[in-house]
This record gives structure tokens, C-alpha cells and sequence, in this order.
């Protein structure tokens, strides 16, 4: 079991992989620990001592944030506001995705501005740890206030109620608690405030779609090597000295990683009869690059998100303030995803192409790269499939950061969805996965047409290894279990360790 020390030590996507990959357990340093105690400490002594009314603490919510709550009832307050904002709708969130949340409110609050308990940021830590995963729906965020509706989900466990998974069951929070000896906890002043408000989905989402859009973009590349060998296609775009005069990071990258997986090849070096290729071939250093850079764009700005504090109002005991503010906006995440959404569905729209190219019947392949055309329809129409994914990509790569709705009487006027950006750019990934994964079938079908001629030894070594999984088509057969193999094998292979 390994362990991971919450401290202001910051989080990297690389991190949380490892954390989220591999059994660990969390860790509160002690360090942590004073500041989570010092800032409740102060906060305790500001709503005893000062009369001037606290944001979310002493007041109500939203438009509410003129009623005075007297201070008999501050503990019922916060009751009542994790309740009544658990009002989520929609498919549950994958559970490695609220694993993230968790992991991600903890280190939020450990810095010591929200004016929590102790108690209850260990009890996060226990949650974390036993694996106790609260049930939350993907809808309900406007990801302005926070992703309240989403983190309300994620708190009712800590008092007792709301539903958490059991395998893939849900049963009730206060099932697992009993099982594991955990009491509810009796939330503070603030302290429902401070777990509500927050970027904690948007930002879990977020490493989630980096995480896997990176790795994407890795086997892009791979897989259009591939294709590009079994098209008989030519090297020369992916030359360095090309990349020189037009330095885009991504684009050097892109084509430095598809020249060294062909440097050995000897389809490629063989002599052509073409001048050129299609651009779904010629130009994957610069779709695929932009792709990149886009996704690195993206991954600075989650880098600062995930190791910032985000609730609302934020205390700082040095200074004597408590500050209502913004940090809770999601824009800089909204924008982030629209562009990852939009750069991660150009990698599946240039594949789709290449996959086209591949059963056109040219370059000396079968049509539809199967012996006998006509009586067998061979690949055909997992294009169609592409095709549709490619679409729908489309779609949902509109831009949700441009949108904003009203909400609370006008006092959140304007809203980031954010929350919107996050689940369509997962879903672009999933669609993006099976778009690969046609691509990586077909390729390997049409590889076998030049034989006895090879590809380079990371190709041949690639292909041996999916070939435990996938078979050549001979003839006409059921291709849907070959799909969802091709896209399980991308989900579990790193294309490094070929």
C-alpha cells in the first residue's frame, strides 16, 4: 500500500495518476493539520467577537446573503445547505472521477483558509481511504458558486446520508459509516459553505480528460505511423529540418515521434510512386501538434486549479480578513475545456480520414481491405461507426464557456458552465478512444497486404502484440467485438512500453 502525504506540497497530473492508479493511502502532515486548526480556531473567536455579518457564515446564501441567521441556528444552517443542494440529476460520475473530487477537496481545505474543522477533513481521508465513494450526478453545476449540486453530493456521506457505491450498487452512506465505525460528522459554522463551493468537479474532470487526452495524443501518433505504412505513404513531412522553419512545440513533438517510430521501417524507405500523400497523412505534424499544444495549454491551467483554494468566503487568520470573492469561478477551467474538447475531437476527425483512405481501394489495397470485395463487405462500415463518433465529436466540441444563465435572483448573473465543459470533453475522449481504436483495426488489416514487406520493430512489435487480441478479417464476421477490443487494448497498453 503506498502513501501519499497531504501537505502544500503541490499536486501534478503525474501525482494524482499514481495515487488513483495503485492502492494509497492519505496522509494529513502535521503541517496541514496546524493551519486547518489555527484558521477554525480564528474563525470560532471572529463569529464570537465581531458583529458585523459573515458571508455564508452568519448569513444566507446567494440572494439570501442579507438574512441574518442568529446564532442558535449556524450549525442548522450548514445542515440545511448540503441537503438542499444535492439536487444533482443525470448519469452518475465514473467512480475514478470522484475519487479525484475527494482527493482534490482535501487538498484544497488542508491549506487552512476555509475555516473547517479538523474532524472533518479527516473524515474526507477516511472516505478516501476505505474507498467509500459518494454517489454523484454529472448535471447541476453552473460551475460558478462552486460545483454546488455536485459537491453536495459528495458531503451528504459526511453527515450521514446520501448514497454511496458498494461495487456497483448504491446503498445507503450510513451503511458503509457503521461498517467501518465512522460517526457523522456535526458540522460547524461555515464548514457546509466551505465544502460545497469549489471547482472540485470541474477540476476532477479535468485531470481525468488530461490524463487520457494525453495518452491519446501519444497513441495518435503511433497509430497514424501505422497507417501511414500501410498506405505505402512518404517520410519526408516528418523531417526535422520541416519542423524548424515552423517551430510549434507540438508540431516538432508530433513529427519527431512519428519519424523515430518509422526510423527502421522498410515499407517506408522503399521507393514511392506518389509525390505526396492526402493531408490526413502529410500534415499529422501539424493537426496533431496543435492537438498537443492545446492539451498542454489546458494542463497549466488545471496544474494551478488543482493546488488553489477555491471556496467562498476564504479566511486568512495572519491578516484578520475574511474575504467574499470569486475564487469558485470556473471560467479559466470553461475555456480550457472547450479548447481540449475542440483540439481532442481534431485528432479523431484526421483519423476518421485515414481510415477513409485505407478501405478507398487505392495505393494497390483491396477495397474495404478484404480479399474478396463484393462478397465480403471486409471493413466497410466501422468507417460508418467513425464516422458517427466524428459527428457527434463535432457536436459536442461547441463551446459551453460562452454560455451563462441567471441564477439566485440575479445574484450569480453571470455563470461559467463549466460543469457542462467538463462532461462533453469526456465524452468527445470516449468517442475519440473508439475512433482510434477503428483506426489501429483497419491499419492492421491493411499492413498485411504488404506483406512479406515490414514495418519498423516498434510497428511489428505493436502488431504482434494486438494481434493476441484482434485477428485478421478473412472474411465477412461479426466486427463489433473487435472494436470494443481494439479500444479496451488502447485503454490498457501504454504505446511507451512497446
Amino acid at each position: 500500500m503506498e502513501t501519499h502525504l497531504i501537505s502544500p506540497k503541490r499536486l501534478t497530473l503525474s501525482i494524482i495518476k499514481d495515487i488513483i492508479s495503485k492502492p494509497t493511502q492519505l496522509v494529513l502532515s502535521e503541517e496541514a493539520r496546524k493551519k486547518i486548526v489555527r484558521c477554525r480556531e480564528y474563525l470560532d473567536r471572529k463569529i464570537n467577537m465581531d458583529s458585523d455579518p459573515i458571508y455564508g457564515v452568519t448569513t444566507g446564501f446567494g440572494a439570501l446573503h442579507n438574512k441574518i441567521i442568529p446564532t442558535k441556528d449556524l450549525r442548522t444552517l450548514q445542515l440545511n445547505l448540503v441537503r438542499s443542494h444535492a439536487c444533482g440529476t443525470g448519469e452518475p460520475v465514473p467512480k475514478s472521477i470522484v475519487k479525484i473530487m475527494l482527493l482534490l477537496k482535501i487538498q484544497s481545505l488542508s491549506y487552512g483558509h476555509s475555516g473547517v474543522q479538523l474532524l472533518t477533513v479527516l473524515r474526507l481521508i477516511d472516505l478516501f481511504n476505505f474507498d467509500i465513494l459518494p454517489v454523484v450526478y454529472q448535471q447541476g453545476s453552473l460551475g460558478a458558486s462552486g460545483d454546488l449540486a455536485p459537491l453536495a453530493h459528495l458531503s451528504l456521506p459526511l453527515i450521514g446520508e446520501g448514497e454511496v457505491w458498494l461495487n456497483d450498487s448504491k446503498v445507503p452512506a450510513k451503511v458503509l459509516l457503521l461498517k467501518f465505525g465512522l460517526d457523522p460528522v456535526e458540522l460547524q459554522a461555515k464548514e457546509g459553505l466551505a465544502l460545497l463551493n469549489g471547482t472540485q468537479f470541474m477540476s476532477a474532470y479535468g485531470v481525468w480528460n488530461l490524463i487520457n487526452g494525453f495518452h491519446l495524443y501519444s497513441w495518435s501518433n503511433l497509430i497514424a505511423s501505422l497507417s501511414l505504412d500501410a498506405f505505402d505513404g512518404r517520410i519526408e513531412p516528418f523531417i526535422s529540418i520541416i519542423q524548424e522553419i515552423r517551430p510549434h512545440p507540438g508540431q516538432v513533438n508530433a513529427a519527431r515521434q512519428v519519424f523515430n517510430y518509422l526510423t527502421d521501417s522498410e515499407l517506408i524507405h522503399r521507393k514511392k510512386s506518389q509525390v505526396q500523400d492526402p493531408y490526413s497523412f502529410r500534415c499529422v505534424p501539424q493537426v496533431h501538434g496543435a492537438t498537443k499544444d492545446a492539451l498542454d495549454y489546458a494542463a497549466t491551467v488545471f496544474s494551478r486549479e488543482i493546488n488553489a483554494v477555491t471556496d467562498n468566503p476564504t479566511i486568512f487568520p495572519e491578516e484578520d480578513l475574511v474575504i467574499s470573492a470569486g475564487n469558485f469561478h470556473g471560467q479559466p477551467l470553461a475555456i480550457a475545456f472547450d479548447l481540449m474538447g475542440i483540439a481532442l475531437a481534431e485528432l479523431g476527425n484526421i483519423s476518421e480520414r485515414r481510415i477513409y483512405q485505407l478501405i478507398s481501394g487505392t495505393r494497390n489495397l483491396p477495397p474495404f481491405l478484404v480479399a474478396e470485395p463484393g462478397l465480403n463487405s471486409g471493413l466497410m462500415i466501422p468507417q460508418y461507426t467513425a464516422a458517427s463518433l466524428v459527428s457527434q465529436n463535432k457536436q459536442l466540441a461547441t463551446p459551453a464557456s460562452v454560455d451563462s444563465i441567471e441564477s439566485s435572483n440575479g445574484q450569480e448573473d453571470h455563470v461559467s458552465m463549466g460543469a457542462n465543459a467538463a462532461t462533453k470533453t469526456y465524452r468527445i475522449i470516449t468517442n475519440l478512444e473508439t475512433i482510434l481504436a477503428i483506426e489501429l483495426m483497419n491499419a492492421a488489416q491493411a499492413i498485411e497486404f504488404r506483406r512479406p514487406a515490414k514495418s519498423s520493430s516498434k510497428v511489428e512489435k505493436l502488431l504482434a502484440k494486438y494481434r493476441e487480441i484482434v485477428p485478421f478479417i478473412q472474411n465477412d464476421e461479426i466486427l463489433y467485438p473487435h472494436i470494443g477490443n481494439s479500444a479496451d487494448f488502447l485503454r490498457k497498453v501504454n504505446p511507451e512500453d512497446l
